[in-house]
């Protein structure tokens, strides 16, 4: 296991925080409360080693397939119905919807390789990830990737703690399959909208892992 990049500054902050905070608190209890000074420690640790976690990277054997297009994200499936997309396709399409809890893994991963023909931030609001409001208007970055064999579209989703959403590969690059695309800090959503007719592989509620689940097979 590896800590991303988008949580050094993050982490540095926290580390400077919690030593400050539990030298003063030992300084100033110790001597009458020792108990109070060892119950924040012991609390602060938690919480410093929970926004590590949040960070983290784990080793993972990636799903490499190109008839396949792969979960870009960990969390639980909770939407899969057909809607009619009106960013960019403005047709119908089969909507998969990933919500990230705190918990998870928030490294973001292309579902499948291609050449990036869309990329557009949107600012807006924070509503919970799980309000189905909130794929059109929180603060979202959206991605269309052309496929040998089909365009899909991706939205980065803020939520009600998720403040910042990194993306990486601009419009004309060339993306691979399982290579990051994108963090998202402190919980969201992701939802990929895929043609119609795409075989979907997930179910609703199930528990999938970014750049392994296998999403759809065209």
């Amino acid at each position: 296991m590896t800590i991303h990049r988008e949580g050094y500054k993050s982490i540095a902050i926290a580390a400077l925080v919690f030593g400050l905070f539990n030298l003063a608190s030992f300084s100033i209890l110790s001597d009458k409360y020792p108990t109070v000074a060892i119950v924040l420690f012991l609390l602060t640790l938690g919480l410093f080693l929970f926004l590590v976690s949040f960070f983290r990277i784990p080793n993972r054997i990636l799903t490499i397939n190109d008839n396949q297009i792969i979960c870009p994200a960990d969390g639980k499936v909770v939407v899969i119905e057909e809607v009619t997309e009106v960013e960019y396709f403005k047709d119908k399409r089969i909507q998969v919807s990933i919500f990230m809890s705190p918990a998870n893994v928030h490294v973001n991963r292309n579902p499948v390789s291609g050449e990036v023909i869309y990329n557009q931030y949107h600012p807006g609001k924070y509503l919970v990830a799980w309000d189905p409001k909130s794929s059109t208007d929180n603060e979202r970055w959206t991605v269309v990737t052309r496929h040998s064999q089909g365009e899909i579209l991706y939205k980065q989703i803020a939520g009600a703690l998720a403040r910042r959403i990194c993306n990486y590969p601009p419009a004309g690059s060339r993306v691979v399959q399982g290579e990051e695309f994108g963090f998202i800090k402190f919980g969201s959503r992701v939802d990929v909208l895929l043609p119609v007719g795409t075989k979907v592989q997930v179910a609703l509620n199930q528990v999938v892992q970014g750049g392994v689940t296998v999403l759809a097979s065209w």
